[in-house]
């Protein structure tokens, strides 16, 4: 029992699975021959020669409806309609049809005028806009179009192939010649569309991803406006074989009007048509122009609303004490290495290899020059201070030497005039005792040689005295006068007569001036 369950198994597993048990050209009479000796006349099968003649009839009904059902399904669905005739009924040609003959190594119209392929694109995202490696990275949807007259077949109705039967057909070679890296998404089969048209019409359209150089000017910047390209070249067709356009001008490109970036805002694009000049000859060219518009107010935030704080921080030393020289000092330091940890940050998003003076460096060297003017103002206040005290100091001591001279020279008259009493007091005395004669003639002589001296030794000292100033004056010589004038009158220029003066002069006039050339600065690089 359990090998007729066998039996049973056999046949109809090799008639539904295609096996072919004999070839369409024998005749029935040897295909059932074949049959009786692979399962009748077979040793594994010769016990089976006592089976019932209802259990013969069974073999052969299975055997013929088996055979049936193979030669009415399994041609159609092996080989479908392959070998059917051609008729305008059928709504989809096959693609055995259309590849007969076809070569996919020759251009359309080969020998008979160049191939015109129209152009369009969908700039679906620009990810990221570098201004260190100058170039951006945009993924973007690119369509061609172009007529093949060997794809012509009856009907209006387009037929859609699978994207990897794009090795079958002839496609343009076209590539984007700014191109740094650049590939073709995969995920989960690769991004390409074919469709073919009744008219022979091939619409071909991939999805890229590209890293495209842009030279930029960043004189500018951060409020700079850049202008870049994205071009289609053909790379071995030149224009003898090929030939690009844009399928509706400046609508041939979509999705700049919707794009959202994050520093940038599409400002304008248009499209043009030109030519590369290569050694080799002239090939086709499409340009795609776009503008890009910097958004300046996350600059503003980051960059210059925190250096002119700054600035405006520097000025409190101006309302700080001169005598507070750690206050003042520390102000103006800590002021300074803010300003250039702000300025080594502003660079890091920058090329390094500066080649052009940006605005943003222009504005923050600014604010540095007014920081360490401030810092400067407070040592030259602070000099003249120092300068004003030595002077008073000066003074006084020469006041002082003054007044020990008054007093000197009131202490010798004063001495004289008591003198002078003195003596007469004496001749008085003399004479009221009766020594009046001898002290009449021995006191005026006294008198006379005590005045002679009195009143030759100045008159000595003083010519001795201009002698040697004459004799050291003749020594020194006219240049040594010459640098003590000028020292004099430089020193003279330098004093001040009231340090406090600077203070008070330079909390208006520093902000007075960092005013006006922020007025200047954003009017320039705004409007100009």
């Amino acid at each position: 029992m359990t090998k007729t369950h066998s039996l049973f198994i056999v046949i109809p597993l090799e008639a539904v699975y295609g096996v072919q048990l004999v070839s369409w050209s024998h005749n029935l009479s040897l295909m059932e021959d074949d049959f009786n000796n692979m399962f009748f006349l077979n040793p594994l099968y010769s016990h089976c020669s006592s089976v019932s003649h209802y259990h013969r009839m069974l073999f052969h009904l299975l055997f013929w409806t088996s055979l049936f059902l193979l030669m009415t399904n399994g041609e159609r669905g092996f080989y479908g309609n392959h070998y059917t005739e051609w008729n305008d009924s059928q709504l989809q040609p096959t693609i055995q049809r259309l590849m007969k003959g076809y070569n996919r190594y020759l251009r359309p119209n080969f020998n008979q005028g160049p191939v015109k392929i129209g152009m369009s694109l969908d700039i679906a995202s620009i990810d990221a806009i570098s201004e260190i490696n100058m170039d951006y990275t945009a993924t973007i949807f690119l369509r061609q179009r172009w007529r093949d007259s060997r794809l012509v077949f009856p009907g209006n109705e387009s037929l859609s192939l699978d994207g990897r039967l794009v090795s079958l057909l002839w496609i343009p070679d076209t590539f984007i010649p700014d191109s740094k890296r650049s590939f073709l998404h995969d995920v989960t089969v690769e991004n390409r569309l074919i469709r073919i048209f009744s008219n022979g019409t091939v619409l071909y359209a991939l999805r890229i991803t590209a890293t495209i150089a842009c030279n930029m000017d960043l004189t500018k910047y951060p409020m700079d406006r850049q202008e870049c390209t994205l071009q289609l070249e053909s790379w071995g067709y030149n224009l003898q074989d090929v030939v690009f356009y844009w399928t509706r001008g400046n609508d041939s490109v979509k999705g700049l009007d919707t794009l959202r970036l994050a520093q940038y805002s599409v400002e304008s694009y248009y499209t043009s048509v030109s030519e590369a000049v290569y050694e080799t000859g002239f090939y086709p060219k499409l340009v795609l122009h776009f503008a890009l518009r910097r958004n300046v107010l996350f600059f503003i935030l980051e960059t210059y609303v925190p250096s002119t704080l700054l600035v405006v921080l520097s000025w409190v030393s101006f309302w700080i004490s001169q005598s507070s020289v750690p206050a003042r000092t520390c102000i103006g330091v800590t002021t300074v290495l803010t300003m250039t940890t702000l300025m080594m940050g502003a660079r890091t998003s920058l090329p390094n290899a500066n080649c052009f003076i940006k605005a943003i460096d222009v504005y923050l060297g600014i604010c540095f020059t007014f920081i360490f003017g401030a810092l400067l103002e407070y040592a030259c206040a602070h000099f003249c201070t120092m300068q004003h005290q030595t002077i008073v100091d000066v003074q006084r001591v020469r006041n002082l030497l003054i007044l020990v001279k008054i007093i000197f020279v009131t202490t010798y008259y004063i001495s004289i005039y008591l003198y002078k009493n003195s003596q007469e007091l004496l001749k008085e005395f003399e004479e009221s005792n009766g020594t009046a004669h001898l002290a009449n003639t021995t006191s005026p002589k006294k008198m006379q040689t005590e005045e002679s001296t009195q009143q030759e030794t100045p008159e000595q000292s003083v010519t001795c005295e201009g002698n040697e100033a004459t004799d050291k004056k003749k020594e020194k010589g006219c240049g040594l006068s010459s640098v003590k004038q000028m020292s004099r009158r430089a020193a003279s220029m330098m004093s001040v007569e009231n340090p406090n003066n600077i203070d008070r002069h330079a909390r208006v006039f520093f902000p007075m001036v960092f005013l006006l050339v922020n007025i200047f600065y954003w009017l320039y690089y705004l409007l100009f």
